[in-house]
């Protein structure tokens, strides 16, 4: 790397929806932008998060210079409670984005160990770090204090839009830094990195306050109860809710510890506003009518143990579900979580409530970019190249596609995986290597110990089932004193009404009296591979599947 180039390096956040992080390098230097996760695939069994793999970082700790997080999305923050430190840098946010991140860091044990430097993004900051001046600027998005960034590098400007979208009437009266965004081009935009993940969406994206009038209607008609599931750090979306509650004379409770701590550091920050006291605790909810009753809870995703999942399957202690109640999911499924999400509301309507979501009624508008505002980004900054990041294969495809027709030609647009070692100079943006990065896995409170060889293990389980053949072995002679015993678990060997297991156990004996007395050590460990490969192709044999095959080979 010659002493003006600058390698950019996305560890998470491309060709996905999560874990935002990449970074930029020097000779000298390095800079994080955000520290995100992501949550599981459906075949990514028993795993609770996926954090991105920093060895790369680990392993140049030394000279990492500074965090910056562009706004408080988990797919944003959420990596920091888990692999802040290992990057023990500072940490650079607007002042409600490090309000949250505060809250995760403490619950970590980690908030005196860290140091979280604010910025107010309106007034123009340049924030040096090494060879790398950061520039703030405001966007819209769908949390309130959103930024993306101005990076002056030795190889030139580089921008950085965050998630994004045009808000003409953001719900905190804060546009985007339009003026900024057009200084950088003014400038010189060496590269652009966009997102691009509501690229197959025409148009421009709806203002989060059209999703206040569905609201209104909803709050009007609801006879009971109302509960509305949205992400917890959607402080937006709950300000819309308590203005709307407060209209109809509805109090507002918040179930799910991260939607409390949210809610709680808003408002105590100043993000949200409750002038007519709304916002009340689960106890006094208990006295109120149903009818004069809103509950903002998390689980608007599908998640397994969040508050509106618990709901549904009449295991919360605070909420029971059923006719007159007006369930909301205030959110459109990420992708991979529709069955999930779908599942519930499938529950919800069968316990005899009213379901309202994105197919039925406009209450989720997306806080990302569409083809009209994502052209006038490239517009406003006049980029030489661009990445489009924070979104899926076909989205990095389609946005390609948008960027061409906008004038950039195509060999000056760039679609990369993570792991991708792309450097930039004088003479453009080229990708020079490939990283082996992979996924670190949170299962529980261990990180790091689950294998993709394990994931594939509870896939073969989960499709297959498990068969375990013990036999008892004499020491000396290996031959088998008591077995084949054959146990199974998630695998019938019941084949048109009979009993597979008989001709196994024989077909396994009769291997291992074949090899009887073949060792002189008297060494018969081999014997479990034996076990395995033999009954493995008996049985694809006659039943056509593949169940894991445990041997156990027992010396006496």
């Amino acid at each position: 790397m010659s002493g003006a180039a600058v390698r950019l390096i996305f560890l998470g956040g491309i060709a996905e929806v999560g874990k935002n992080l990449f970074l930029l390098e020097t000779e000298r230097d390095i800079i994080i932008v955000d520290c995100g996760l992501g949550f599981p695939e459906e075949d990514q069994l028993g795993i609770d998060l996926v954090l991105p793999d920093i060895s790369y970082l680990r392993e140049r700790r030394a000279k990492i210079r500074a965090i910056f997080i562009t706004h408080g999305h988990e797919d944003h923050i959420g990596g920091l409670a888990y692999l802040w430190p290992d990057l023990r840098a500072p940490i650079y946010a607007t002042r409600l984005t490090a309000g949250l991140i505060e809250v995760k860091l403490k619950e970590a044990k980690l908030l005196d160990q860290a140091e979280i430097r604010v910025f107010e993004p309106d007034e123009r900051p340049r924030i040096e770090a090494g060879d790398f001046t950061v520039e703030p600027f405001r966007v819209c998005h769908s949390i309130p204090d959103s930024v993306g960034f101005g990076i002056t590098t030795p190889a030139g400007l580089i921008v950085h839009t965050s998630d994004f979208k045009f808000d003409p009437t953001p719900v905190d009266g804060k546009q985007t830094d339009f003026e900024l965004l057009g200084q950088f081009g003014d400038r010189g935009v060496k590269l652009l990195v966009s997102d691009c993940v509501h690229v197959e969406a025409t148009g421009t994206t709806p203002s989060e306050r059209v999703v206040g009038e569905t609201y209104d209607q909803v709050f009007a008609a609801a006879p009971g109860r109302i509960i509305i599931a949205t992400f917890a750090s959607l402080i937006a979306r709950v300000q819309q809710i308590i203005d709307t509650a407060a209209r109809y004379d509805r109090r507002v409770v918040t179930l799910g510890r991260s939607l409390e701590n949210n809610v709680r550091v808003a408002t105590e920050l100043g993000y949200l506003q409750d002038p007519n006291g709304v916002l009340i605790s689960p106890r006094a909810a208990k006295d109120l009518d149903d009818n004069r009753l809103v509950y903002i809870v998390t689980g608007s995703q599908g998640e397994p143990m969040a508050v509106l999942s618990r709901i549904a399957n009449r295991d919360h202690r605070e909420v029971t579900v059923g006719e007159g109640d007006t369930v909301i999911v205030s959110a459109t499924p990420i992708p991979g979580n529709e069955t999930s999400v779908f599942r519930i509301i499938n529950q919800l309507f069968r316990s005899g409530a009213e379901v309202i979501y994105s197919a039925r009624a406009l209450v989720h508008v997306s806080g990302h970019a569409s083809q009209d505002e994502l052209v006038r980004m490239i517009e406003l900054t006049r980029p030489e190249e661009i990445i489009p990041t924070h979104g899926e294969h076909r989205h990095l495809a389609l946005y390609t596609d948008l960027a061409v027709a906008a004038g950039i030609p195509r060999e000056r647009i760039h679609t990369v995986e993570i792991g991708d070692v792309l450097e930039i100079d004088e003479a453009g943006v080229r990708i020079r290597e490939q990283l082996d990065v992979g996924y670190v896995y949170v299962e529980g409170v261990t990180i790091g110990t689950v294998t993709d060889e394990i994931l594939r293990d509870r896939k073969a389980l989960a499709n297959d089932g498990m068969v375990m053949i013990v036999v008892n072995v004499d020491r000396e002679t290996g031959l088998v004193m008591t077995g084949p015993d054959v146990v199974t678990r998630g695998f019938s060997m019941h084949r048109n009404g009979t009993d597979l297991t008989p001709e196994l156990c024989d077909h396994v004996a009769s291997m291992l009296e074949a090899h009887a007395g073949t060792q002189d050590s008297g060494d018969w460990s081999y014997l479990g591979r034996e076990i395995r490969e033999t009954a493995a192709s008996w049985l694809y044999a006659r039943t056509r599947r593949r169940p894991m095959i445990l041997p156990m080979v027992l010396e006496i």
